[in-house]
This record gives structure tokens, sequence and C-alpha cells, in this order.
């Protein structure tokens, strides 16, 4: 127009998708004020100062939730200031070596306008979910007429259905902000604290108001490794009896898992949430900007209604069932530390989790 080429939605993400993918890369993680820390000595850590620290440091980390409500550490069980000063707290992925970036140029996106319609038959992004739920509506795990479906939330923003991999809209649709199928990209709504618990050390509870069913919480961050780094520091961890690692292998993607989670030198609030027999949330596979079904992202959703001061729990055990139940029962002959004694407190704890 004019001489002037036009610029449109579609030519700009286009692209954009020919542009270097942004990735952080685990190596570059930074860790001066963890290190000016762990240099003071025990009496600072322990202090109220630590604790103002502390919280600043996740205010900082919230950049990209700035409406999330902000974190207290809490601790009235004895004097430890804060969690240990072994992380640096980030609501991102970090990738490790030999990683691949994300994928973006095979990345579907949707050419909606406005907020998405999830009975749409032109909307790339509801048909990509409908294609991955089609055996659930088959099994009728899903009824085939409900309403919204594909999407995995309703109206409201809530989790519909549990169990399944989530697809939301990405950076290269056109459909806006509001859209009822971006949730987890538009982070948390609800408060939280970190606090110190008698026998489970640091736990994440609700704060003064109630969590519904389906809300989401936050994303398991970390350090995305390939499942052979993560073995070798598996390893390590279970010597001392604490691992922070997920392995991503969720029933969608078949049997063995190609990637893990590391939350032990990268994480959010999410590396303290405690396990329970009985636990009122779960972890979800999702996707947004990435093509790679076996890089999806690990978001916490509440599985049942969550009460005012509630501590928040997931199973690490995963699925509970009978046989889950048989090596809990015979976890306790293994000599590796990383088996504990559980103190979840519920009527049908199993006696011992993976800690």
């Amino acid at each position: 127009m004019g001489g002037y080429p036009v610029v449109t939605w579609n030519s700009y993400s286009q692209a954009q998708r020919l542009l270097p993918p942004k990735y952080r890369l685990a190596k570059d993680l930074p860790h001066e004020l963890q290190d000016r820390v762990n240099a003071l000595p025990q009496s600072y850590r322990d202090s109220p100062q630590a604790t103002v620290l502390f919280e600043a440091m996740i205010d900082e980390a919230m950049d990209d939730e700035p409406g999330a409500p902000p974190i207290s550490i809490i601790n009235e069980v004895n004097e430890e200031g804060a969690p240990p000063w072994e992380f640096v707290y980030t609501n991102q992925m970090w990738y490790g070596e030999d990683v691949p970036p994300p994928d973006i140029k095979n990345l579907k996106s949707c050419d909606c306008v406005g907020r998405c319609d999830p009975k749409s038959k032109k909307c790339g992004c509801a048909k990509r979910q409908h294609h991955h739920l089609k055996r659930y509506i088959a099994n009728k795990t899903i009824p085939a007429d409900w309403h919204g479906v594909p999407f995995m939330y309703d109206s409201k923003g809530t989790l519909q259905f549990f169990g399944m991999p989530i697809f939301e809209c990405n950076d290269f649709c056109g459909c806006d902000e509001d859209c009822p199928n971006r949730v987890v990209q538009r982070g948390r709504r609800y408060a939280i604290n970190i606090k110190r618990t008698e026998f489970k050390g640091w736990g994440v509870f609700n704060g003064p108001k109630r969590i519904p069913k389906g809300s989401f919480i936050g994303i398991y961050a970390g350090e995305l490794l390939t499942v052979e780094e993560s073995d070798r520091r598996g390893a390590l961890y279970n010597k001392f009896g604490r691992t922070y690692l997920f392995d991503i292998d969720f029933h969608h993607m078949g049997a063995v898992a190609t990637y893990s989670v590391d939350a032990y030198h990268a994480g959010n609030f999410t590396r303290f949430l405690n396990h329970s027999c009985d636990p009122n949330c779960e972890i979800h596979p999702c996707y947004i900007n990435e093509a790679n079904i076996e890089k999806p992202l690990l978001t916490v959703f509440t599985k049942l209604d969550v009460e005012p001061f509630e501590e928040l729990c997931f199973s690490y055990l995963g699925c509970i069932d009978e046989d889950t139940i048989s090596k809990a029962k015979n976890a306790k002959k293994n000599n590796d530390a990383v088996y504990a004694e559980c103190h979840c407190g519920s009527a049908n704890c199993l006696g011992v989790l993976f800690s």
C-alpha cells in the first residue's frame, strides 16, 4: 500500500516462526545471590532478614505473572528463617545439555479473532485438542456431547477433565489474551504460602480463600534434562534421600520417558509441594509454545476443592493403584534413602513415600 508492505497478524506470526525460539540454558542459571547468602553465618539465615530476602527473591521472579498474589514464607515451628538457599527461584524452564530448543516451526496455531469458540470447526487449536481427546470420547471417558469440548477448560478457566493432555493456544495464535484456552499462560490467581511443617519440612499451603476444584496452581518449573542425565543425578540424590526429579512419561506419550524435570537447582514454590496418599492436586501435561509431544509443561491443578489455609499436596507415587500399594509395602526393604516414612495423615496413608 503506497509502496510499503502491509503487515498482517498472519505475516507477522509467520516471520516470527523463522526466528530462533527463546529459551533459557541451564548452564546460565544465576546463583550469585545464593552463594552470597550461603557464605553468611547460620545466624543470618535464621533471621527475619533472611525471610524478607527470600520473599523478595520470589517477587522478583514473578514478573511473568504480574497479577499473581504475593507468596509469604511462614515458620511457626522452629528458628529456620527460610528454606535452604540451594536453588534459583524461577517460573521458567531451563534447558539442560543435549535438550533441543522448543519446536515452534511445527507448532499448530489458530487464526481466530477475539476469543476462540470451543465448538468451532475452523479453530486450529480446537482441532488439535479434539485430535488428542478422540479416544477419550470413544471410550466414553468424556461424553461426546459435553458442553465445551474440545477445550479442556470451561468458560471460567476451570479444568473440566483430568488425566488428559492440555493443548493451549500459543504465541502464534490470532486470538486475544483473554481467550478461554489460555489459562496456564496467564499465571497463578490464588494466594499460597510456603510454610514450615513439623514433620514434612517446608510445604505449600492455601491462602485465606477457598480454591475450587480444577484451578490452576502453578508450573513445576526447573531444569529440563535428558533422562540419561536425570538417571545420573537420581543415583546421587538417592544417597542423601531427597530428589526433585520428575520424569515426563504420561500415558499419551508412550511408555518410556525421554526427558525429566529437575527442580533441585532451579524451581518455584511447587518444589515444596508435599506428598499425600489422598492428594488434592494433580500434575497434568500442558503444551503451549512447544510442538514436541515429549516436552510438555508439568502443570499443577487442584483435583478437589481446597479449603482456606489447607495444605496443597500431590502424589509422589503417581496413580495409587494395587501395583503402587504393593510396591509401597516392599519399599522399606530398599536400601535407597529416597524411601521415607509418610506423614501425610490421610485415612488411606500407605505409610511410605518416595521422597
